[in-house]
């Protein structure tokens, strides 16, 4: 039987060392708001020839939107579709816009625009803390409930909020990173992605909790670090088997689908290897500590 458990420590260590990486990087490059959230206009043009990314920017920049942010397709193929953001366009403005780089770059084609002012930007934004927060709670409160016939039903909770929280600080570092690199920007469809990264790591982690409290019930040992061990290995292969064969739809997504739902794919794809990381290696092993009281081992150790 292999010891899972008895390796908490270096496993809570290795998300610590991520964890921070995560933190540093919101701290000091934080994550770029997309028209939802700080308005703006997006246009999205599709070139009829090929066009450079760098000789767009400039373009854009020689008439007057210097601060205008260039995404493309994470594949782009010949002409390729941009998706140009900057300050809220008026209609003669987008026009006048669109006659200039065709006048530059050859026919194009508009494929979507949208335009967010200010106070829908605000609404937008609180609405979706709100969102986040109240499925926050609601795991709370389910897992809670779930377990409610456990010695400590609490306990689960709350380890398995802890765990949410790691995922999503993982999923927005890594996302702070590659926004700084590639200017990737939040949109709605990276929120989606965390409310569904937290729906899946609480299916994942709920599991194995299910399995805790079956072997409890059986008394297949009476040391509570045997038990969650136990419940570790037999759903080991499970968790394991079934986050790999999301990640290949993932995946596919990412490759074929577009840029259209970029956002909500890269978050997904972080998020599943978070979240299976934290329902097998956190989430559980902080039961452990709890029982066995080992906080303050738990903040000696990595010192």
């Amino acid at each position: 039987m292999f010891d899972i458990v008895g390796k908490r420590f270096l496993f809570f260590l290795i998300s610590g060392v991520i964890i921070l990486v995560a933190v540093i990087a919101l701290a000091t490059i934080g994550l770029k708001s997309g028209i939802e959230f700080s308005s703006g206009s997006m246009l999205a043009v599709n070139f009829e020839q090929a066009v450079d990314q760098g000789e767009l920017k400039q373009e854009l920049a020689g008439l007057g939107y210097a601060n205008a942010i260039v995404q493309s397709e994470i594949r782009p193929t010949g002409g390729g579709v941009f998706y140009i953001r900057t300050a809220e366009l008026s209609d003669e403005e987008k026009v006048r816009l669109e006659g200039a780089l065709a006048v530059r770059f050859g026919n194009l084609n508009e494929t979507e625009f949208s335009s967010v002012s200010p106070m829908v930007a605000a609404e937008t934004a609180r609405n979706a803390a709100i969102a986040v927060a109240v499925a926050a709670v609601g795991v709370l409160l389910y897992v809670t409930w779930a377990f409610r016939r456990m010695p400590r039903p609490f306990h689960y909770g709350t380890c398995a909020i802890i765990a949410l929280v790691h995922d999503a600080l993982v999923a927005m570092g890594v996302f702070s990173i590659l926004g700084g690199i590639l200017g990737w920007e939040i949109n709605l469809m990276f929120i989606t992605g965390i409310l569904a990264v937290i729906g899946y790591s609480v299916n994942n982690t709920v599991v194995i909790f299910d399995r805790i409290r079956e072997n409890l019930t059986k008394g297949v040992s009476r040391d509570f670090e045997v038990v969650v061990n136990n419940s570790l290995v037999e759903t080991l292969s499970r968790s394991l088997n079934t986050s790999l064969t999301t990640l290949l739809v993932v995946i596919a997504l990412l490759l074929f689908v577009g840029a259209s739902i970029q956002n909500f794919a890269v978050v997904l794809l972080i998020g599943i290897i978070a979240g299976t990381y934290s329902s097998l290696f956190i989430a559980p092993m902080l039961l452990v500590v709890w029982e066995k009281r080992e906080w303050g081992r738990l903040i000696r150790r990595p010192a």
